[in-house]
Protein backbone atom coordinates (compact mmCIF):
# COMPACT_ATOMS: atom_id res chain seq x y z
CA UNK A 1 0.00 0.00 0.00
CA UNK A 2 1.33 3.23 -0.66
CA UNK A 3 1.95 6.41 1.97
CA UNK A 4 1.43 9.73 2.06
CA UNK A 5 5.05 10.26 1.51
CA UNK A 6 5.51 13.84 0.66
CA UNK A 7 2.88 16.16 1.85
CA UNK A 8 2.97 19.68 0.27
CA UNK A 9 0.15 22.19 2.02
CA UNK A 10 -1.17 24.75 0.33
CA UNK A 11 0.31 28.21 1.45
CA UNK A 12 -3.33 29.37 2.42
CA UNK A 13 -6.41 27.57 3.04
CA UNK A 14 -6.53 24.55 0.53
CA UNK A 15 -9.36 24.22 -1.64
CA UNK A 16 -8.09 21.99 -4.22
CA UNK A 17 -5.64 18.85 -4.51
CA UNK A 18 -3.36 17.23 -6.49
CA UNK A 19 -2.11 13.55 -6.06
CA UNK A 20 1.07 12.73 -8.05
CA UNK A 21 2.79 9.83 -8.58
CA UNK A 22 6.14 8.59 -8.99
CA UNK A 23 8.37 7.32 -11.72
CA UNK A 24 9.29 3.44 -11.00
CA UNK A 25 12.46 3.17 -8.58
CA UNK A 26 11.45 6.88 -6.99
CA UNK A 27 9.54 8.08 -4.27
CA UNK A 28 7.00 10.89 -3.86
CA UNK A 29 9.42 13.48 -3.12
CA UNK A 30 11.07 13.07 -6.50
CA UNK A 31 7.55 14.51 -7.85
CA UNK A 32 7.70 16.56 -5.02
CA UNK A 33 10.73 18.31 -6.17
CA UNK A 34 9.09 18.21 -10.05
CA UNK A 35 6.62 20.04 -8.94
CA UNK A 36 7.75 22.72 -6.39
CA UNK A 37 8.16 25.33 -8.48
CA UNK A 38 4.93 25.37 -10.08
CA UNK A 39 2.49 24.84 -7.19
CA UNK A 40 -0.29 27.35 -7.15
CA UNK A 41 -1.06 28.36 -3.41
CA UNK A 42 -4.21 27.32 -2.97
CA UNK A 43 -3.73 23.90 -3.77
CA UNK A 44 -2.18 20.68 -1.40
CA UNK A 45 -0.09 18.32 -3.49
CA UNK A 46 0.20 14.70 -2.17
CA UNK A 47 3.02 12.51 -3.84
CA UNK A 48 2.70 8.92 -2.24
CA UNK A 49 5.45 6.61 -1.67
CA UNK A 50 4.79 2.94 -2.96
CA UNK A 51 6.36 -0.51 -1.59
CA UNK A 52 9.22 -1.95 -2.67
CA UNK A 53 8.89 -4.87 -4.52
CA UNK A 54 10.66 -7.05 -6.89
CA UNK A 55 9.86 -5.93 -10.55
CA UNK A 56 10.16 -8.94 -13.18
CA UNK A 57 11.40 -6.21 -16.07
CA UNK A 58 14.40 -5.42 -14.23
CA UNK A 59 15.51 -9.47 -13.16
CA UNK A 60 13.05 -9.14 -10.19
CA UNK A 61 15.22 -6.13 -8.68
CA UNK A 62 13.15 -4.86 -5.52
CA UNK A 63 12.18 -1.58 -6.68
CA UNK A 64 9.81 1.44 -5.29
CA UNK A 65 6.53 0.06 -7.64
CA UNK A 66 3.15 0.67 -8.13
CA UNK A 67 2.52 -2.65 -9.39
CA UNK A 68 5.05 -5.07 -11.57
CA UNK A 69 6.09 -4.64 -15.09
CA UNK A 70 6.81 -7.74 -16.64
CA UNK A 71 7.51 -6.06 -19.81
CA UNK A 72 6.80 -2.76 -22.18
CA UNK A 73 5.72 -3.99 -25.30
CA UNK A 74 1.89 -4.16 -25.60
CA UNK A 75 1.51 -7.45 -25.67
CA UNK A 76 3.28 -8.16 -22.22
CA UNK A 77 0.69 -9.50 -19.75
CA UNK A 78 -0.05 -6.86 -16.88
CA UNK A 79 -0.39 -7.40 -13.05
CA UNK A 80 -3.99 -6.28 -13.30
CA UNK A 81 -4.09 -7.26 -10.09
CA UNK A 82 -1.28 -4.95 -8.71
CA UNK A 83 -3.02 -2.55 -10.61
CA UNK A 84 -5.87 -2.50 -9.12
CA UNK A 85 -4.29 -2.40 -5.96
CA UNK A 86 -2.35 0.92 -6.68
CA UNK A 87 -5.83 2.18 -7.98
CA UNK A 88 -7.44 1.52 -4.52
CA UNK A 89 -4.50 2.99 -3.07
CA UNK A 90 -4.31 6.37 -4.87
CA UNK A 91 -8.57 6.47 -4.48
CA UNK A 92 -8.03 6.11 -0.69
CA UNK A 93 -5.99 9.10 -0.63
CA UNK A 94 -8.18 10.68 -2.68
CA UNK A 95 -11.29 9.64 -0.51
CA UNK A 96 -9.35 11.10 2.90
CA UNK A 97 -9.43 14.47 0.88
CA UNK A 98 -12.94 14.30 0.75
CA UNK A 99 -13.14 13.49 4.27
CA UNK A 100 -10.77 16.55 5.07
CA UNK A 101 -13.46 19.00 2.94
CA UNK A 102 -12.20 19.24 -0.81
CA UNK A 103 -14.61 18.08 -2.88
CA UNK A 104 -14.16 15.08 -5.24
CA UNK A 105 -14.28 17.48 -8.54
CA UNK A 106 -11.87 20.17 -6.87
CA UNK A 107 -9.37 16.78 -6.90
CA UNK A 108 -7.14 15.57 -9.49
CA UNK A 109 -4.06 13.30 -9.88
CA UNK A 110 -1.36 12.45 -12.38
CA UNK A 111 1.16 10.85 -12.92
CA UNK A 112 5.04 10.25 -14.23
CA UNK A 113 5.90 7.06 -16.43
CA UNK A 114 4.65 4.16 -14.57
CA UNK A 115 2.72 6.37 -12.13
CA UNK A 116 1.02 7.90 -15.27
CA UNK A 117 -0.18 4.54 -16.53
CA UNK A 118 -2.55 3.37 -13.77
CA UNK A 119 -5.93 3.74 -14.92
CA UNK A 120 -8.63 6.29 -13.99
CA UNK A 121 -11.79 3.99 -13.84
CA UNK A 122 -11.77 3.07 -9.90
CA UNK A 123 -10.13 6.11 -9.05
CA UNK A 124 -11.71 9.14 -10.02
CA UNK A 125 -15.45 7.59 -11.72
CA UNK A 126 -14.07 8.40 -14.88
CA UNK A 127 -16.90 9.77 -16.96
CA UNK A 128 -16.89 11.29 -20.50
CA UNK A 129 -16.10 14.72 -19.22
CA UNK A 130 -12.64 14.25 -17.24
CA UNK A 131 -10.01 16.81 -18.66
CA UNK A 132 -6.79 14.13 -19.58
CA UNK A 133 -3.36 16.22 -20.41
CA UNK A 134 -0.90 13.22 -21.66
CA UNK A 135 2.56 14.33 -22.36
CA UNK A 136 5.46 12.51 -23.93
CA UNK A 137 8.98 13.07 -25.07
CA UNK A 138 9.84 12.08 -28.60
CA UNK A 139 13.27 10.90 -27.24
CA UNK A 140 12.08 8.77 -24.52
CA UNK A 141 13.86 5.53 -24.99
CA UNK A 142 12.03 3.61 -22.58
CA UNK A 143 8.48 4.51 -23.64
CA UNK A 144 8.43 5.41 -27.39
CA UNK A 145 6.50 7.57 -28.57
CA UNK A 146 4.60 5.95 -30.74
CA UNK A 147 3.09 3.67 -27.39
CA UNK A 148 2.27 7.68 -25.87
CA UNK A 149 0.09 7.98 -29.29
CA UNK A 150 -1.91 4.59 -28.90
CA UNK A 151 -2.86 5.57 -25.39
CA UNK A 152 -4.03 8.97 -26.70
CA UNK A 153 -5.87 7.04 -29.26
CA UNK A 154 -7.59 5.07 -26.76
CA UNK A 155 -7.96 7.48 -24.24
CA UNK A 156 -10.18 9.22 -27.11
CA UNK A 157 -12.47 6.10 -27.28
CA UNK A 158 -13.03 5.89 -23.26
CA UNK A 159 -14.08 9.87 -23.04
CA UNK A 160 -15.33 12.65 -24.85
CA UNK A 161 -12.36 13.13 -27.35
CA UNK A 162 -12.30 16.94 -26.84
CA UNK A 163 -11.45 16.65 -23.22
CA UNK A 164 -8.17 15.10 -24.18
CA UNK A 165 -4.85 16.49 -24.90
CA UNK A 166 -1.80 15.05 -25.94
CA UNK A 167 1.36 17.20 -25.75
CA UNK A 168 5.02 16.02 -27.01
CA UNK A 169 8.33 17.77 -26.34
CA UNK A 170 11.04 17.38 -28.62
CA UNK A 171 14.35 15.97 -27.69
CA UNK A 172 12.45 15.49 -24.08
CA UNK A 173 13.92 11.47 -22.59
CA UNK A 174 12.41 10.01 -19.67
CA UNK A 175 12.07 13.04 -17.95
CA UNK A 176 10.52 16.42 -17.83
CA UNK A 177 11.02 19.82 -19.40
CA UNK A 178 10.32 23.26 -18.69
CA UNK A 179 7.44 23.69 -20.92
CA UNK A 180 6.06 20.63 -20.08
CA UNK A 181 6.28 21.41 -16.17
CA UNK A 182 4.50 24.94 -17.55
CA UNK A 183 1.41 23.49 -19.90
CA UNK A 184 1.08 21.02 -16.19
CA UNK A 185 0.80 24.30 -14.64
CA UNK A 186 -1.95 25.81 -17.30
CA UNK A 187 -3.76 22.21 -17.21
CA UNK A 188 -4.18 22.30 -13.72
CA UNK A 189 -4.75 25.86 -12.99
CA UNK A 190 -7.86 25.73 -15.19
CA UNK A 191 -9.43 22.76 -13.47
CA UNK A 192 -8.69 23.86 -10.52
CA UNK A 193 -9.05 27.86 -9.92
CA UNK A 194 -8.56 29.76 -6.43
CA UNK A 195 -12.21 29.87 -5.11
CA UNK A 196 -12.48 33.05 -3.70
Amino acid sequence: MSTPGAVMPAARKASATVVLLHILGDTGHGRAEAFAGIRSSHIKYICPHTPVMPVTLNVNTALPSWFDIVGLSPDSHEDEPGIKQAAENVKALIDQEVKSGIPSNRTIWGGFSQGGTLYTGPVSGVNEDVSILRCHGDGDPSVPLMSGSLTFEKLKLLVNPATVTFKTYEGMTQSSCQQEMMDVRQFTDKLLPPID
